[in-house]
């Protein structure tokens, strides 16, 4: 391939595709998956999101293979076989490192509850093939399972296996666990097809005939061979060495049709600082390798500032011990930020000394949202700016307000007047000792908003800058 590729355009649930071209990137939108008319109230869907970021993050702290959830709030989309299935939406998830989606027939076990599909379940196309069972792949798939297991288990015979002659047999089926469900799937190739007719062959995909409390598919942007940047690199490599994303915020109040949260793929460095006439700075921590969980990224966290006052971080929120345990693991598909409880109790103490004496608390709205504290601001709150220091000299993002404080008008009981609310929009991920074996702290979607998140897999560092994402969107359009 040549080495200008072509910046692409895709616009989702849409029948029209614009491409633009712009050298040494590709780019993709992203869009926001909830949507508000399938919950009744605010409190419903607030509550709905704080119950599966603690399910998601307190599940990864099992003995399974990959922390799944259902889903980022972020989707991105793209084609599959030839002649290619329609557009194909899946949650981008940053903490896994497969591309799974929903198969015909589908059935989805326990999802009466969640939000509807974003696309139809995929018809496998003529073009398609089974993963054999000797494949990298299927190991990688299977946690890196002795090709003779896996081929043992697709009922391959035992000659066979012993004179290395069981490639017609597929891949078993694999199993995945995640916050609040399960689901089993197939691996199969094809070629994944992108808005300008640029293709990979041979993409590898699990296809999932069944799930539980699952009805979305997930691109999986974790380290491992099976991820999407990953697969990209066979087209150019530098499409999965590098990527960034840039998320438009969004309120959990309103429909509001926003413009897409820009996704680049293999953007070069220097260019990424460039802002129209403005030079952007970004803020660069280290990856931290996690022995346990090598899909995740992690880095170190040195302490939360709440105001001027700096809160010392716990050790285990530093780095990465040799069973996988602490460090902070930045993830497209947890949306509230999770802490441990001492640093969570510390910093809920400081905000609440600095806002509870001058707004009243809504205990109610507190126990209807899953969030805490919150307070009813009939004024216009005093709220302290929250700093965030990870490791590395002068390593610290300021987050903006809408960032952790959510403001919206709460409807009260049907009776008395309705009120402005303010919610801290950080969760408590439970007791340090009770988060061994997984990581210490989540840094969510949410807190990530209005903020360019680089990752730089060569490098193995992560980068932080302050932005107006939908103007990013339409500076690189145009």
């Amino acid at each position: 391939m040549a080495t200008c590729v072509c910046l692409l355009y895709l616009f989702l649930f849409s029948t029209c595709w614009l491409t633009v071209s712009m050298s040494e990137a590709l780019l993709l939108p992203l869009t926001h998956a909830f949507s508000k008319t399938h919950f009744t109230t605010p409190h419903h869907l607030l509550k709905t999101t704080s119950a599966r970021s603690a399910a998601r993050f307190r599940h990864r702290h099992k003995q399974v293979p990959l922390p799944l959830s259902s889903g980022s709030d972020y989707t991105l989309s793209f084609t599959l076989g030839s002649p290619p299935s329609p557009p194909i939406s899946l949650y981008l998830d940053t903490g896994s490192d497969v591309v799974w989606l929903p198969c015909s027939p589908f059935e989805c076990i326990l999802c009466e509850s969640k939000a509807p599909p974003l696309s139809p379940p995929l018809n496998l196309s003529a073009s398609a093939t089974a993963v054999p069972c000797k494949s990298s792949a299927c190991s990688a798939a299977h946690s890196s399972l002795p090709s003779s297991d896996l081929c043992a288990m697709a009922r391959c015979p035992l000659d066979a296996i012993e004179t290395s002659d069981c490639n017609s047999f597929p891949c078993p089926p694999f199993y995945y666990a995640y916050g609040d469900g399960s689901l089993t799937a197939r691996l199969y190739k094809d070629s994944l097809t992108l808005p300008n007719s640029l293709s990979v062959q041979n993409f590898t995909f699990g296809c999932a005939h069944t799930t539980l409390a699952e009805p979305v598919g997930v691109a999986g942007f974790g380290f491992g061979r099976l991820s999407l940047p990953a697969q990209l690199s066979s087209v150019s490599p530098q499409l999965g060495n590098r990527f960034s994303y840039c998320l438009v915020s969004h309120s959990f109040d309103s429909d509001k049709v926003r413009r897409p949260s820009p996704l680049i793929l293999g953007r070069n460095e220097e260019k990424e600082k460039q802002f129209g006439n403005e030079i952007v700075e970004f803020v660069y921590t280290d990856m931290l390798h996690n022995p346990k969980h090598p899909y995740f990224y992690s880095v170190g966290l040195e302490g939360i500032s709440v105001g001027k006052r700096n809160i010392p971080a716990p050790e285990n929120l530093k780095k990465v011990d040799r069973r996988g345990s602490g460090g902070v693991v930045v993830d497209s598909g947890t949306t509230f930020t999770m802490l441990p409880s001492n640093l969570y109790d510390s910093v809920v103490n400081e905000f609440d000394h600095r806002v509870g004496r001058f707004n009243e608390r809504a205990s109610a709205v507190e126990e209807t949202t899953g969030l805490g504290p919150c307070y009813y601001n009939d004024k216009v709150a005093k709220v302290p700016v929250i700093r965030l220091h990870f490791v590395g000299n002068g390593s610290r993002v300021v987050l903006p307000r809408r960032n952790y404080f959510y403001e919206f008008l709460d409807g009260g009981d049907g009776i008395g007047k309705k009120r402005n609310v303010g919610c801290l929009m950080l969760m408590n991920g439970g007791d340090e000792a009770e988060l061994s074996g997984g990581p210490g702290a989540t840094l969510g979607n949410y807190q990530q908003q209005g903020f360019e998140v680089v990752y730089d897999l060569e490098k193995r560092k992560i980068g932080f800058a302050r932005r107006k994402c939908s103007s990013l969107w339409d500076s690189l359009k145009n």
